[in-house]
């Protein structure tokens, strides 16, 4: 049975990031790519190519550049010159990263995409009709019009936070711990969500956080997402048993912050996070990189169409920028995770030790308690299972 609870909503922004492999080689021959690439991916990803003369360390800049406020936003020129490139396919290669069950539900090329890039876009995924009504129910909440629930969190960005006046979608921009509403947690648990779901974690699958993110215009800096990997937020292993679906509920732009990634980064390992030292400050729990150490990789910006849906690895590195346009940025999210091969740990000690302190705290806080609140406990109350039984991540 899926646990139930009506306290410890989590204000846990989605912002995690996987280690590089510094071993994986660059493409050749981009023209090549391409012809794979474009067998089976959606043609409207953006990519450019840069030349393989580039240093690391001008590839670093571009790489976290992209989010600072001193660089060029998404949408123009000096981002379109990023370099995009994606893995090469790796022949003969042990499939790890994608559950058996895929073998009948993905392509060979599809699940080969998954297991050297970390991630996978499917287009054209969810019927538009089904986000307008989630949109709708959003807006609703945000207006008012609709109860909230207690175990969900509303979050302003900290830049709104300082503006007066502000209402409705304009003043919000994130939802999440949605599992106890059922109008958002719909999404999770669509049939066509899950079927891909499960390729990664298995048929057993529990949801372990959400999230509806909201991206008003003109927010300014303080709209991005360092790069970052998601498992620094989850105290579960393994992590090729967990997986993101991230679906775009409006047009998804560089120019309004679409999400960027860096391909094959879910080999590596996870990093070392905290907050970066941007103008303009950050917003609560969304953790970055620390440093660079010296990884190389080259950015994909995923633009994407209503319905469009991205499935990726929680170690891959990954982040957005500001919007940057007069119009809104909707998606919504599910973390997903294998109840029948995944346990929680100890995370003490460890990359992920210093945010599930601060977790812990915020916790403590929504509830007004002075008690210790473990990491383990408060992912358990806001997971639930959408699909098979519970084994191991109870």
């Amino acid at each position: 049975m899926p646990r139930q609870s009506e306290h410890l909503p989590l204000i846990r922004n989605i912002a995690t990031l996987a280690g590089l492999d510094a071993r994986r080689k660059k493409a050749e021959v981009v023209g090549d790519f391409l012809l794979y690439f474009q067998s089976f991916s959606p043609p409207s990803m953006s990519f450019s190519s840069s030349s393989s003369s580039s240093s690391a360390a001008a590839r670093l800049a571009v790489t976290l550049g992209h989010l600072a406020p001193q660089h060029a936003s998404f949408g123009t020129a000096d981002c379109a010159a990023a370099a995009l490139t994606t893995q090469q396919p790796a022949k003969g290669n042990k499939l790890k990263y994608t559950h058996d069950i895929a073998s009948t539900i993905l392509t060979r090329e599809q699940r080969r995409f998954y297991e050297d890039n970390g991630f996978l876009l499917v287009k054209k995924l969810i019927d538009p009709s089904v986000l307008n009504e989630i949109k709708d129910h959003f807006v609703a909440l945000c207006n008012g019009e609709k109860e909230r629930f207690s175990t969900t969190t509303v979050m302003r960005d900290v830049t709104l936070a300082k503006q007066k006046g502000l209402k409705g979608e304009r003043a919000v921009t994130k939802v999440q711990d949605f599992q106890d509403d059922p109008d958002l947690f719909r999404y999770c648990q669509l049939p066509e969500v899950l079927k891909y779901v499960q390729c990664f974690t298995g048929p057993n699958i529990r949801t372990i956080h959400t999230m509806l993110i909201n991206k008003p215009p003109d927010v300014g800096p303080t709209g991005r997402h360092p790069l970052h990997q998601d498992l620094v937020y989850f105290p579960m292993e393994p992590a090729n048993r967990i997986c993101c679906s991230w679906t775009a509920m409006e047009p998804v732009t560089r120019a309004n912050g679409c999400l960027v990634v860096l391909p094959g980064t879910h080999k590596g390992e996870l990093l070392e996070h905290g907050y970066p030292e941007w103008e303009g400050g950050v917003n609560k729990a969304y953790h970055g990189i620390k440093s660079a150490q010296q990884e190389k990789g080259d950015l994909v910006y995923l633009e994407m169409e209503p319905g469009d849906t991205v499935f990726f690895h929680p170690i891959l590195i990954h982040g957005s920028g500001a919007n940057k346009t007069s119009g809104y940025r909707k998606a919504i999210s599910g973390h997903y995770a294998s109840a029948g091969e995944c346990s929680y740990i100890d995370v003490t000690g460890g990359p992920r030790e210093e945010l599930a302190r601060e977790i812990e705290e915020m916790a403590k806080a929504k509830l007004r308690t002075d008690e210790h609140i473990k990491i383990q406990d408060i992912w358990r109350m806001k997971s639930r299972l959408v699909q098979g039984e519970d084994v191991t991540l109870i």
